[in-house]
């Protein structure tokens, strides 16, 4: 029997590497360990942050209930002052406003909260529809957030220049 002798290794060669394409995780369809680490310690946060503004928002949304039985009696007295006939117009804008104050944020909590129940339904199942909507969700917080970061922005200017208009007609009178 013939021996074959191995080919001679040159320990002074470059080590060489097998040439394999790089892909992203998102390209490959699935999530690092350190992703799927870092869903996990969220998820519980979210759903948290959700809960405390879905009881947040069930507050102002009873503060505002318990203005109503205060109508008659605010009405009463404050027909009594002179300049204070818009008193129940007044107690209308405050109903409204806690009720649009709770919407305010009810809604982002809602988002949170699915984020998070999302992100543990995947974690669970392995179903990729489920990170898909927990995404959607987080898409969707942050949009309404730029939204009213939009409409605060916007507030600014307008509440400024009210602002001036007041001290300038109250320095006038």
């Amino acid at each position: 029997m013939e021996e074959t002798i191995p080919a001679a290794v040159n320990p002074y060669q470059s080590p060489e590497a097998a040439v394999a394409p790089v892909e992203s995780p998102a390209v490959q369809g699935g999530l690092t360990e350190s992703m799927l680490i870092y869903l996990k310690g969220a998820s519980p946060w979210l759903r948290f942050i959700g809960i405390v503004g879905f009881v947040y928002a069930g507050l102002i949304a009873l503060t505002g209930i318990a203005y109503i039985p205060f109508f008659p009696m605010v009405g009463h007295v404050v027909a009594e002052i002179p300049g204070f006939e818009w008193a129940a117009v007044l107690g209308a804008g405050m109903i409204l406003l806690t009720t649009g104050w709770a919407a305010l944020v009810f809604i982002p909590s809602l988002f949170l909260y699915r984020f998070g129940e999302k992100i543990r339904s995947y974690l669970r199942t392995g179903v990729d529809q489920y990170l898909e909507q927990a995404f959607r969700n987080n898409k969707s917080f942050w949009k309404f957030a730029g939204v009213i970061c939009i409409i605060t922005v916007a507030f600014v200017p307008v509440v400024l220049i009210l602002s001036i208009i007041a001290v300038v007609v109250s320095a006038l009178v």
